[in-house]
């Protein structure tokens, strides 16, 4: 990376995502079967998803010219080759993604009014390791942001963020995770992006309302990180920060599938921050992502750059 920091050229704000990587399988019926029943798959989708993967690639589509590298894990299978590929084609260095045993498969399954079924199988073999994130260290070390996304086990997400820290980098974290690991993440986060369950084990708060997520994010303001965007079930997303906050409702068009909303919400979280954008405003382009990923089948971003970079 050090070759693109002339001082003749503007230098490429970097981006590394540490996450999960699989392969999506996603089916569409009228409605869905009940148990020993059967239904007639309307629509059906393969490609490559996860997390990880879907962040990284939201990441390149609303801001084309950052660089963005994934560090997960993929299969030496056939469907891994796939994935490789399909990351390669989005544009992402895919230099830091392992491949050994099996790939992981997530199947979608949503019925025509948008309700959904999640299916996944995700082996210890499809986490990202400490080896994969000691592969990592220079591309961690040199980012200007590194997102984190906690699903991830532990040992590894903390090792990253330590790198990631030592080296300057701003750290988001997407998710939740649980004992002392939770203490040191949040410590070095600049910004926390958890939907209602994930909030809860974060900031010890139940948040049903958008009171209670005011309450958890302060607290969490309160551990060290700058910015916090909360979702507040079935109304919107609350972003704080210290001295101010900004409500973002959802969208008022039919969901049609609502899984990798909140993929791209984080996409958009680190658009605004590439972009030098006020809280307010980061949040409103995260909110703007995940409300058009949200009406199409699947969860796989196809963004546009916010008025900013285009």
């Amino acid at each position: 990376m050090d070759e693109q920091r002339s001082p003749e050229s503007p230098q490429q704000p970097s981006v590394v995502v540490v996450g999960h990587a699989a392969r999506d399988l996603v089916l569409r019926a009228g409605s869905l079967p009940e148990a020993g029943g059967s239904a007639d798959v309307d629509e059906r989708i393969e490609r490559l998803g996860g997390k990880g993967a879907n962040i990284a690639v939201g990441v390149r589509q609303l801001h084309p010219s950052a660089a963005v590298a994934l560090v997960a894990a993929l299969g030496d299978d056939a469907p891994g080759e796939s994935g490789r590929r399909e990351a390669v084609a989005a544009g992402i260095d895919v230099s830091l993604v392992a491949r050994r045993g099996g790939t992981a498969l997530l199947v979608d399954l949503v019925s025509g009014e948008g309700e959904r079924r999640l299916l996944e199988h995700v082996t210890p073999e499809s986490q990202v390791t400490t080896a994969d994130v000691d592969a990592a260290e220079a591309a961690l070390a040199d980012a200007d942001i590194v997102v984190l996304q906690l699903q991830q086990p532990a040992d590894a997400l903390v090792r990253a963020a330590r790198i990631a820290f030592e080296g300057g980098a701003r750290i988001v974290l997407d998710g939740a995770i649980e004992g002392d690991e939770r203490d040191e993440l949040l410590s070095v986060a600049e910004v926390v992006r958890a939907d209602a369950e994930e909030a809860s084990i974060l900031a010890g708060v139940e948040v049903a309302t958008r009171d209670d997520a005011r309450r958890a994010a302060e607290g969490l303001l309160g551990r060290g990180a700058r910015v916090v965007a909360l979702s507040v079930p079935d109304e919107g997303d609350l972003v704080c920060w210290h001295g101010g906050e900004r409500f973002l409702p959802h969208v008022e068009q039919r969901v049609v599938d609502p899984t990798g909303g909140g993929d791209a919400f984080v996409a958009g979280i680190v658009t605004g921050m590439l972009l030098g954008a006020e809280p307010g405003r980061i949040g409103e382009i995260a909110s703007q992502a995940a409300g058009s990923t949200v009406q199409r089948l699947g969860g796989h971003p196809e963004l546009s750059p916010p008025v900013e970079e285009a």
